[in-house]
């Protein structure tokens, strides 16, 4: 059974309106692979700051595709369900203090779960399970509003 990998990451400032005390996040599901292109036309490769910091992890992939981008707001204390794919559901709990808990959801199965820091500016990564030679992630950026 295959299912996303899930990364946490607050990299970049994007844009969202929420009300003050949200964690504003946007969450981006990526497939890494060592093909130098994507099967689907739609996806598109990764902005150079994320490719940079993934290339800079001890993984075997080469390339990352964005498969889809979801932006999202967090209430003080709060949860938010976010659909990545038909496979991929990603749950995300405010615990106070910029800590999360994310819960990864594949094929309707719970995956994985962790529960860490968040603050601008840091990574936090969470991983499933895959059968074949490539991954799937979901990033997840605390940003700014414009």
């Amino acid at each position: 059974m295959k299912f996303c990998f899930l990364f946490l990451l607050a990299l970049m400032s994007g844009g969202l309106a929420a009300q003050a005390g949200e964690m504003k996040l946007q969450a981006q599901l990526i497939w890494a692979t060592n093909d130098k292109e994507s099967p689907d036309p739609k996806h598109k490769a990764v902005d150079k700051a994320l490719e940079k910091k993934l290339q800079q992890l001890p993984w075997k992939w080469n390339n990352y595709f964005e498969v889809n981008s979801q932006d999202f707001a967090l209430p003080p204390k709060g949860a938010q369900k976010v659909s990545m794919s038909k496979k991929c559901v990603i749950e995300v709990k405010d615990l106070g203090d910029s800590r999360v808990e994310v819960t990864l959801i594949g094929q309707g199965k719970a995956a994985n779960k962790t529960t860490k820091p968040l603050p601008k500016g840091d990574v936090l990564i969470i991983a499933g399970d895959s059968e074949n030679k490539c991954a799937w992630f979901v990033v997840i950026k605390q940003v700014e509003s414009k």
